[in-house]
């Protein structure tokens, strides 16, 4: 896992590519003429060149022989002679070169320990170089050099980065954890503070790195995962890959541990019941619950509806995780879900195919209803390999009943013919298995398992009798025409086997057929000393048995073959035949065992059980390495069982403030009233935090760069706790208000009717607008200021309305960034321009919703910086592009731009209007849109149309959320008779809305997107475009952004942000000699960085 994190690691940094284009540049040259020798010379030549370029003054010469030396590793050559040469550059200043020495000492450093060590205070200061992807490297390189005496140097490094600003690097963090702790497993209480740190951090990246740490440094500490439970499953569909697998695999355990059985008998599952669990306030309704046998804890059920959307996981260890998530998690009905996905996986390589089919074997042996639908996904093609033709098989049969047995069995002829030799075996095993389990096919199984006694091939008969066998036993009275057939075959069967299992038949049965079974002694007498040792076993056996019941014709046969056995070299044949002659021969001495001789060799013996190989496989984890190999590994956790009663669920009570903030800011420290604790149950709270965490997380890793403050996320994060309410429950009104009673929001409405006139909602209304709470963005004109309000409801209510609605008016006259926020003991006031490093109840930054664009122009935002304001577009040109054609269209064309204007239907749309032409000769009726694709696209249609005159034409607005992709949003244009497949494409800097902002601030942001969120490149800028107006008219034509003002002539600044996601988005062109200029783009979406890079690069490239 850890070096699969680290591959990816360097991928990001572009090492990855580096090494592959030294790859191919650094193919040995070596002649053919010259051998090994030659093969020596040139390769200790080459390796020279290498050096000399490494000592050479020229970046670009060290730089080319580091791409080539790194090449060289990816192709597994030794290169580490170069080490000393190496390391000169560890100084250096270009950023390029420095990814690429560290990339080698990475690899070299445990090896090259002294030289390493020599360079230990380059690493040191790399740890505070200002580029992330440096001082991630460095802490990298530092945590590879395994030398006990660096212990606290690395320590040291670890709990800094630990708390860096960049998630990058936090991450990077994390995995130095695990190398510190193989290293010297004494720091481990050291190390588990700083896991607890981390556990806290609120950014994706870091979540699975963490989880990892925690996994292999302390599993046991499940007291650090319950305050970071809640956020672990709402983080985790954004969390990459690996990092789900482990964190599934973590919560999996964690929930066995804290959760009562859902399996219990008689347990009630209602949806109805867990609605109103989720929602009940009264402890009336709480007591009537825990009055039936069971009811899912919220957090447990919280667990399985995050996972569940992984199912469709392109990652194949992933959906394998969810899928053993729910087996050993979910109640029984719900598991089915997973069934579709594990199918889906058998498309897969045989790799996956393999371990897939292991797991259904073991869940189908469980529950055969969940994979029977499926049946035919596991008939056997014949490109399988043979190991997974015989699982296919095992779940085939498992899965076989009455109804289905007979399309299995005719599967199974077909297989029999198989050239496979192993797995026609197999499939005869198989179909003694259906005889057994289902008694109404055992008659048909056995007459085609005879019929295949006559078959060429000697293992598929050899595997007959074996099952013969142990099915005659079942019912041995019918069959005595079976053991003659048997026994006429016998000349001609040759496996050992097969041989031993027809002389047993011949002595447990010998009563039923008295004269065959002494001509077949008297055959094996004659070729006793040839046969195996097993099957002599069986002749010793066979003539015991004879002597007791027929000793008439046998007993000199018996005797004979005891003599041959006497001397065998074989010592189990020579004790077997000591044993049996003192058993059955009587003699003085031989006593008492004598007269039970009989009893014991012919005791009535129980028919074989057939049961599948996968039986007792369930007492380990799925998708474990010990369930794959069926034996314990080095390392396997086992899963606790359910705990009898639930421990308390109140330790996860925590988290739930966090999300919230994420999207609207709370304004100053807010207590609630106890009223309101009551009014507010648990459970509502833990809704709200899912959905807003959901569309939140993106943002979240990121948004810390945006603080003013310099505080690190995990700081401000655990003030946040200190002030959040002690019960933990979220403050935010604005969020709450599906629960408030209408009295409340009238009341609201009455005393704010004067500022809400001018419906200037902010940023914590537009979140609750999405969450689709019409009547919030009125009753609230701030979440601070309605959460104050909801809690002095209890009190003088209409007083600190009055208050809050005065105050808010004079901020909206006079754009002053103060707002008054009225709490239950205290009325405080808060400067905005000196915000960020006082403690506030969220470290996030405040994500801008659209709707917002004109409203908010002069009133300043509190947590992005006091002069950044968003703003209405400065530029409009009006670029007209082609929906639908009116020859396509039947007469009906649609044309579209994009008004650039905030989207009145929703903040993370774009608004687009659209030109509805009607060319036809007749009126065209009902025009609306259909369908959508992909059908969870968000658009807001425009209502229908009733009717259209010929050369009539309308304009209409729609809304489409496009996510900040500029992938196309695919719908269909629909009349009363047709429908039409169309499809806008925007452009991405039609994806932007514009924001003003000072130079100074514009510096600050820039300072915070650098590394990975920079995009720069040089352009030629024609003539007519170097004037300062020019320049803004071009990029105002590409891009929806606002001017920044600028002190220098030569820089030109402009400033806007993602509309979905209110990224920042800063555009700068500095001006050099002649017509060239430097693009820079800063933005954590570097993808719409280089488009929109590209699209600039064109525009002011043309005259």
């Amino acid at each position: 896992m850890r070096n699969m994190s680290t591959a990816v690691l360097y991928n990001d940094q572009g090492g990855a590519e580096a090494a592959v284009e030294a790859g191919q540049e650094s193919t040995p040259t070596t002649s053919s003429t010259g051998a090994a020798f030659g093969l020596f010379s040139t390769d200790f030549k080459k390796n020279e060149d290498l050096k000399e370029m490494l000592e050479s003054n020229k970046e670009s010469l060290k730089l080319e022989a580091m791409k080539r030396v790194v090449g060289l590793i990816a192709k597994g050559k030794n290169s580490s002679e170069l080490f000393p040469a190496v390391v000169k550059n560890v100084a250096s200043k270009n950023i390029e070169l420095k990814k690429l020495v560290y990339v080698y000492l990475v690899r070299y450093a445990e090896e090259q320990q002294d030289l390493a060590l020599l360079s230990i205070s380059t690493f040191q200061r790399a740890l505070k170089d200002p580029n992330q992807f440096i001082r991630a490297s460095a802490l990298r390189v530092l945590s590879s050099i395994r030398v006990p005496i660096i212990v606290p140097i690395m320590m040291l490094a670890i709990k800094e980065a630990a708390a860096d600003l960049s998630p990058y690097v936090r991450k990077t963090s994390a995995h130095a954890i695990q190398k510190l702790y193989s290293l010297d497993p004494e720091q481990k209480e050291q190390l588990i503070e700083v896991i607890e740190k981390l556990l806290k951090d609120k950014s994706t990246l870091v979540a699975g790195s963490v989880v990892m740490a925690f996994e292999e440094v302390c599993p046991d500490r499940i007291d650090l995962i319950h305050k970071n439970y809640r956020k672990l499953c709402n983080l985790l569909v954004d969390v990459e890959e690996w990092g789900q697998v482990v964190i599934i695999s973590m919560l999996t355990r964690y929930a066995r541990t804290q959760f009562t059985s859902p399996w219990k008998e008689g347990a009630i599952f209602d949806e109805n019941n867990e609605k109103t669990f989720y929602e009940s306030d009264s402890e009336e309704k709480k007591e009537q619950m825990e009055a039936k046998p069971y009811i899912m804890d919220p957090d447990h059920r919280l667990l399985l509806r995050n996972t569940k959307p992984l199912l469709q996981s392109r990652n194949t260890a992933v959906v394998m995780s969810v899928a053993q998530l729910y087996w050993h998690l979910a109640p029984k009905h719900e598991v089915n879900i997973v069934t579709k996905s594990l199918v889906r996986l058998l498309r897969s390589h045989r790799e996956v195919q393999y371990i897939v089919l292991q797991n259904i074997a073991t869940m189908s042996i469980q529950r055969k209803g969940m994979f029977e639908p499926y049946m035919k996904s596991f008939y056997v093609r014949s490109t399988d390999s043979t190991h997974i033709k015989t699982l296919k098989l095992e779940i085939l049969t498992n899965l076989a009943n009455e109804a289905n047995i007979s399309t299995i069995l005719r599967e199974f002829q077909t297989y029999v013919k198989s050239q496979d030799k192993a797995f026609a075996a197999a499939t005869i095993q198989a179909i003694g298995r259906c005889a057994t389990n289902i008694s109404e096919v055992t008659d048909t199984c056995l007459n085609g398992l005879v019929l295949l006694l006559s078959n060429r091939d000697e293992t598929v008969v050899a595997e007959s009798v074996v099952v013969i066998k142990k099915l005659l036993q079942t019912q041995p009275t019918q069959h005595s025409e079976i053991i003659k057939h048997m026994a006429k075959l016998f000349d001609n069967i040759t496996v050992p086997m097969a041989r031993a299992s027809i002389l047993w038949l011949m002595g447990e049965y010998c009563e039923r057929v008295p004269k065959i079974a002494p001509d077949v002694l008297r055959k094996m007498a004659k070729t006793f000393t040839a046969e195996e040792d097993i099957v002599k076993l069986q002749t010793v056996n066979l003539a015991a048995k004879l002597y007791l019941t027929n000793s008439k014709q046998t007993k000199l046969l018996t005797q004979y073959i005891l003599n041959l056995g006497k001397y065998d070299q074989n010592y189990d044949i020579r004790d077997r035949t000591r044993f049996i002659r003192q058993l059955i021969v009587p003699n003085e001495k031989s006593g008492a065992l004598n007269k039970y001789a009989r009893r014991i060799l012919l005791a009535p013996k129980p028919a074989p059980v057939l049961e599948s190989a996968f039986k007792d496989r369930d007492r380990f984890q799925l998708g474990t390495l010990s369930h794959s190999l069926n034996v314990k590994a080095t390392g396997y956790q086992e899963l606790s069982d359910w705990p009898a009663v639930a421990p308390d669920q109140s330790v996860r009570n925590v988290e739930v403030i966090e999300p919230v903030k994420e999207w609207a800011p709370l304004v100053g420290k807010t207590k609630k009233s106890k009223s309101e604790d009551k009014f507010y149950s648990d459970d509502e709270d833990e809704k709200e935090e899912e959905e807003s965490e959901s569309s939140g997380s993106e943002d979240s890793s990121s948004s810390s760069d945006e603080e003013s403050g310099s505080e690190s996320e995990e700081e401000s994060s655990e003030e946040s706790e200190k002030t959040s309410s002690d019960s933990g429950k979220s403050s935010s009104g604005s969020e709450k208000s599906s629960s408030e009673s209408e009295a409340e929001q009238k009341k609201k409405k009455k005393t704010k009717k004067a500022p809400l006139k001018k419906n200037k909602p902010t940023a914590g209304d537009s979140d609750s607008d999405e969450n689709g709470n019409g009547p919030v963005a009125q009753s609230s004109s701030s979440s601070a200021e309605s959460s104050s309000s909801s809690e002095s409801d209890s009190e003088d209510d209409s007083d600190s309305d009055d208050i809050t609605a005065q105050k808010k008016k004079k901020s909206q006259v006079k754009s002053k960034p103060k707002v008054e926020v009225k709490s239950k003991k205290e009325v405080s006031l808060l400067d905005l321009d000196d915000f960020s490093p006082a403690p506030t109840n969220t470290p996030k930054s405040l994500v801008v919703s659209s709707s917002l664009l004109s409203d908010l122009e002069g009133l300043s935002l509190s947590n992005i910086s006091s002069t950044m304001q968003v703003t209405t577009p400065s530029f409009g040109p009006v670029k007209t592009y082609e929906l639908l054609h009116h020859m396509t269209g039947k007469g009906l064309s649609a044309k579209y731009h994009f008004p650039r204007q905030p989207c009145l239907y929703q903040p993370s749309m774009v608004a687009v209007q659209v030109i509805l032409t009607n060319s036809s000769d007749h009126s065209l009726e009902e025009i609306h849109i259909g369908d959508r694709s992909p059908a969870s696209l968000n658009i807001h249609c425009f209502n229908t149309i009733e009717r259209l005159e010929p050369e009539a034409s309308v304009t209409v607005s729609m809304g489409v959320d496009f996510s900040d992709s500029t992938q196309a949003a695919n719908f269909q244009l629909c009349t009363k008779e047709d429908q039409f497949s169309v499809s806008i494409q925007p452009a991405v800097g039609e994806l932007l809305m514009p924001s003003t902002m000072t130079e100074e601030d514009f510096s600050k942001e820039q300072g915070k997107l650098l590394g990975m969120n920079e995009t720069s490149a040089t352009i030629t800028m024609a003539t007519a475009n170097t004037s300062s107006q020019a320049i803004a008219k071009q990029v105002l034509s590409v891009a929806n952004v606002g001017v920044v003002s600028s002190s220098q002539n030569n820089v030109h600044r402009f400033a806007g942000r993602t509309v979905s996601s209110g990224a920042v988005v800063l555009v700068s062109l500095e001006q050099k000699e002649s017509s060239a200029a430097l693009l820079t783009i800063n933005t954590e979406k570097s993808v719409m960085a280089s488009m929109l890079l590209r699209d600039l690069k064109q525009a002011l490239a043309q005259a």
